[in-house]
């Protein structure tokens, strides 16, 4: 089997989870002797055509994306464009048994040349603009946005989410027929949250003493990953305690607004603001960090989470969207906090940093649990689903198919009818 793969980002190109998604998905899938083509864009000195890993890379040259949102849609629109030329090239050169995107930003080009060589078009929707914007939708440049995710998940031959909060979502927002959307999550590797930071704890004295709890915030700073709530929680909580530091690793549009609430609460001198890091950086500061919190509004998958438990970093998530499948409710592998309220988030971490032997128990639950995540298995959900598109022209054979598969994991199981984010363009 042969796939055209068309994402907007692949690695070196990162801006968040979804470059890192499709990296690990056709690395696996070519194990599986499906023969991947990724079609991204690139730039600089990156070859227009190369093999990573087993999978072939051909990348079109677009300039560094525009910060303005309007200037942005525009900037989309002419890389759909390039992509599109240069998928009715490859099309020429290969003979492609389905076409696989992932999300809005590269639609038009996958849905065009799929229908082009009348093969099979799959959609992988990550995240919507409609539930990153709790629905206000109804402006431009979010209505633009939704209006060509609709377009996307209605028109497609198929669309994976990566959990059952997004498959009902995507249902419901779209109006597409759920037998169209299949549940696979995201994977992960432990071996690619090993830190390479050799020297732990000079890192960690950076942002802690020895005596101090360090609590670690990760992710794009917008309204909609909830890290407003968390400073609320923490104010209280440090005050009492005293011994309390915490981290917050990510940039984006809240960014300002963030760092004026932590000074509002006087935060300021007991944490840090660290803006962008790398994963290198990302991954230690994991291992050194005694509790993650990902107390997101709005969270289709939740893969900061799963990140920390395989680092050995007690969770804390809001009782909220694809969290709930990645954190069971039963508080054997982390905890829950219930979605919005800062004050239960406070409580909750009063008791967990003075309980070092409950977070323990937690940490060593949770290392067990991530191991259900595993890649080869999403690729090979995956790869059956690919078989059952191409052979029916379209439609898949087997309705919905097998979303987590058996043993996923107490509270995570999903049954037969039942998948870093997208980034959320520049405001």
């Amino acid at each position: 089997m042969r796939v055209l793969l068309i994402s907007w980002e692949y690695p070196p190109v990162i801006e968040g989870g979804l470059g890192r998604h499709v990296r690990k998905l056709s690395e696996h899938l070519v194990r599986d002797d499906v023969e991947m083509h990724v079609l991204t864009r690139g730039g600089g000195r990156l070859p227009a055509e190369e093999d990573r890993h087993g999978v072939i890379v051909h990348r079109v040259r677009e300039p560094p994306f525009p910060k303005d949102i309007n200037a942005f849609v525009r900037w989309v629109d002419a890389m759909n464009a390039d992509m599109l030329d240069m998928g009715i090239e490859l099309c020429e050169r290969f003979e492609f048994d389905l076409v696989h995107s992932h999300d809005w930003l590269v639609a038009g080009a996958a849905e065009r040349v799929a229908r082009r060589i009348g093969r099979p078009w799959l959609t992988t929707i990550h995240a919507t603009e409609f539930g990153r914007h709790q629905g206000w939708v109804n402006t431009y440049p979010q209505s633009h946005i939704h209006a060509s995710e609709r377009s996307m998940a209605r028109g497609a031959d198929a669309v994976i989410t990566c959990s059952r909060y997004m498959r009902s979502h995507v249902a419901t927002v779209f109006g597409v027929p759920a037998p169209r959307i299949t549940v696979i999550p995201n994977g992960i590797d432990p071996r690619d949250v090993e830190p390479v930071v050799r020297d732990l704890p000079a890192l960690r004295a950076k942002y802690a003493s020895p005596d101090d709890r360090l609590v670690l915030l990760v992710g794009r700073l917008v309204y909609e990953k909830g890290f407003h709530l968390a400073l609320d929680a923490l104010a209280p909580v440090i005050k009492r305690s005293g011994n309390v530091r915490f981290v917050v690793a990510g940039t984006g549009t809240a960014e300002a607004e963030l760092k004026r609430q932590a000074r509002r609460l006087g935060l300021r001198a007991h944490g840090s603001f660290l803006g962008w890091v790398g994963d290198d950086m990302l991954h230690a500061l994991y291992h050194v960090a005694e509790i993650a919190i990902v107390p997101s509004i709005y969270e289709p998958f939740g893969i900061v989470a799963l990140e920390a438990m395989a680092s050995g970093c007690l969770c804390i998530v809001a009782d909220t969207g694809g969290l709930r499948e990645v954190v069971p409710g039963d508080g054997t592998v982390g905890l829950r906090f219930p979605s919005r309220d800062s004050d239960a988030l406070g409580e909750l971490l009063e008791q967990v940093l003075t309980d070092d032997a409950g977070r323990a128990r937690l940490v060593a639950e949770a290392r067990e649990h991530v191991l259900r995540f595993d890649w080869a298995a999403v690729a090979r959900r995956t790869r059956e689903l690919y078989g059952e598109l191409a052979l029916a022209g379209g439609t898949p054979v087997r309705g919905p198919g097998l979303a987590y598969g058996a043993g996923l994991g107490r509270g995570a199981g999903l049954d037969a009818v039942g998948r870093r984010q997208t980034p959320r363009p520049p405001a």
